[in-house]
């Protein structure tokens, strides 16, 4: 029996009936149209028929593979972003078809700079997604398991500060991440977890605090002195621990500092969410950089930006790199920072020399360093942002 176009009661919209290859039917077309209606229908039945003939593999299709990817567990923002965009150029292409000249075809598709992409690029966009996808379809057997050739990816050097930049980075930061840093290098915390932090997850007195990792997981977090005399000039006690300032007037049109509840976009890579802040620090502590020169859109006048070379994510490099120097402890690395094996925390050894360590043990150490108790710009003048 083949599928046929039938209405319901009181709805518009076409559905097809019937049973094809032994498996009963009965779905909408999505569509009033008789002409699209039995578009799909003729689709279908082909679909089926194909199905019962060669199996599943033969008409799943990535779009179902991705629908059925996305539903079988949470998934972060930045990985739903990819995932549209491989959908976009993958659509109802078979996935037991996709191959490495697709990749190939996709990497020109849908990165900016096409091919000649970064190939840090084209792995954190495109071939872990699909990747991921593609296992997903290969467990249920929708296709094979994906075989891919993974773009090599330059070693570039590891950037990490030494305890006397460390107090000229906090010192010239701006007073309300000032926290924050001593917080990422302290603890080895990555951005989003430090972001996502809660003052209910957090016990100064027992001077420990639990993070969520990105893959759902608690993770325990010892804190040095330092960290503790940090966090105990926060004014606020609930919600957020880590929150944006900025200027803002108020009706008198006196300049006053405006606090938000929270940072906005914490799964966001790079720490982007403090990213003036970072650069103005960096500056002004002396680091090495370059300018940056752009023409805006519509503006007479280009802009300069000092662009540091460090990045935020340099103090988790620093957090490891200090404490292989204080105790010479893979395992213990690897439980501590979060990370998943030995291999990824082995390249930490003895990158810091053991000349600093005394210094280091002085840092984590601090328990008066008034810079960094005075977080929030003029207490005084201080409005909290209702969001």
């Amino acid at each position: 029996m083949s599928l046929k176009i039938v209405s319901r009661k009181g709805r518009e919209t076409l559905y097809v009936r019937g049973t094809v290859g032994g498996q009963s039917i009965y779905e909408s077309t999505g569509t009033n149209n008789p002409k699209h209606a039995e578009a799909y229908r003729a689709k279908r039945e082909a679909e089926l028929w194909q199905e019962s003939v060669y199996g599943k593999r033969a008409v799943v299709t990535f779009a179902s593979a991705v629908a059925g990817y996305e539903k079988a567990a949470p998934r972060s923002k930045t990985t739903l972003l990819h995932l549209s965009r491989l959908l976009k150029h993958f659509g109802d292409r078979k996935v037991s078809s996709i191959n490495q000249t697709d990749l190939d075809a996709a990497y020109e598709a849908i990165l900016t700079k096409g091919y000649a992409a970064s190939s840090a690029t084209k792995i954190r966009a495109v071939l872990t997604p699909l990747r991921a996808v593609l296992e997903y379809a290969a467990v249920r057997g929708w296709c094979d398991k994906p075989a891919f050739e993974r773009p090599k990816v330059e070693q570039v050097r590891m950037l990490f500060l030494r305890p006397d930049e460390a107090i000229r980075l906090v010192n010239e930061a701006a007073p309300h991440i000032r926290p924050l840093l001593v917080f990422l290098i302290g603890t080895g915390a990555r951005m989003s977890e430090a972001l996502e932090l809660e003052w209910k997850d957090l016990d100064l007195e027992a001077a420990r605090c639990v993070v969520w990792q990105k893959q759902g997981n608690e993770r325990h977090i010892d804190l040095p002195p330092v960290v503790v005399l940090a966090l105990s000039g926060i004014p606020w006690k609930t919600g957020r621990v880590f929150r944006p300032a900025y200027k803002r007037r108020d009706k008198q049109g006196i300049t006053r500092w405006a606090i938000g509840e929270h940072y906005h976009d914490t799964e966001r890579t790079g720490g982007g969410q403090i990213k003036s802040a970072w650069m103005a620090a960096c500056k002004r502590a002396g680091f090495p950089g370059h300018e940056r020169t752009w023409q805006p859109k519509n503006e007479r006048w280009p802009r300069t930006q000092f662009v540091p070379d460090l990045t935020p994510h340099c103090l988790r490099h620093t957090f490891a790199t200090w404490h292989y120097c204080l105790h010479k402890d893979l395992i213990g690395l690897k439980e501590e920072g979060g990370w998943q094996t030995i291999t990824m925390v082995a390249r930490y050894a003895k990158k810091m020399p053991e000349h600093y360590r005394p210094a280091i043990e002085r840092w984590l150490n601090y328990r008066m360093w008034p810079e960094i108790t005075d977080c929030v710009p003029y207490p005084g003048q201080l409005v909290y942002d209702e969001e």
